[in-house]
């Protein structure tokens, strides 16, 4: 297994404030991390610095053979072509299909050839269990299959790394843990997912290695 993300000694800052302390870690291709810690801990800060989303300047930081401490504005398209995410709150497009949704991301991610951008939603659809749903509207699906079309979304370029920032914080939970499966199954697969959570419900389904951010430090337990 080879190292997706290397962080030694990184400070992680908001606003000019720090907000996770010298965090150092590494993480490799398959692995399943619960990142654990009550709103404002830095788990959502650590997340953002892995897609370009908030810089760095201080330590190590490699994510998927990007370096966050050199990081060009025009490299970070790159860089999110090899991460999925997914979003507490899905940001699916309402006015548009299943289909159109998926299809959004991939125009804009360099897709071009008609036929191949429908064979791989359809291929995603089916990973996430929604085969025949491409035509429908987000409003005609459950919140369940609405995270689901996220998932699919996230997983449209074939994604290295999956991040989900509370990717169950909208659902009840028979249907927090049919994510949570799906998530694991992923892993399995080989890509490594980073789950950021505060639900204790959801995080006692399944022990796996989980990072614990807590006042400003984070800590490790397996």
């Amino acid at each position: 297994m080879t190292d997706l993300i290397k962080f030694d000694n990184v400070t992680i800052f908001q606003d000019d404030r720090p907000v996770v302390n010298n965090l150092t870690v590494n993480i490799k291709t398959g692995e399943f991390v619960y990142l654990l810690g009550k709103t404002g801990s830095g788990k959502s800060s650590f997340l953002k610095t892995l897609y370009g989303d908030l810089n760095l300047n201080n330590g190590e930081a490699i994510v998927c053979g990007f370096n966050l401490m050199n990081l060009k504005a025009k490299e970070i398209p790159f860089l999110r072509r090899k991460l999925g995410i997914v979003f507490q709150d899905f940001q699916l497009l309402s006015d548009r299909n299943v289909y159109e949704n998926l299809k959004f991301v991939m125009t804009a991610t360099g897709w071009e050839d008609a036929s191949k951008i429908k064979e791989r939603i359809l291929d995603v659809l089916s990973k996430v269990n929604l085969a025949g749903k491409e035509y429908k509207m987000p409003h005609e699906l459950s919140g369940g299959e609405q995270q689901r079309v996220s998932i699919a979304r996230a997983l449209v370029n074939n994604p290295e790394l999956i991040l989900a920032d509370e990717a169950t914080g909208n659902l009840d939970p028979e249907t927090s843990e049919e994510i949570l499966v799906l998530l694991r199954k992923l892993s399995e697969g080989g890509c490594a997912v980073l789950f950021a959570t505060h639900d204790m419900l959801v995080y006692n389904k399944f022990k796996s290695r989980t990072l614990i951010f807590e006042g400003g430090s984070v800590t490790e337990k397996n």
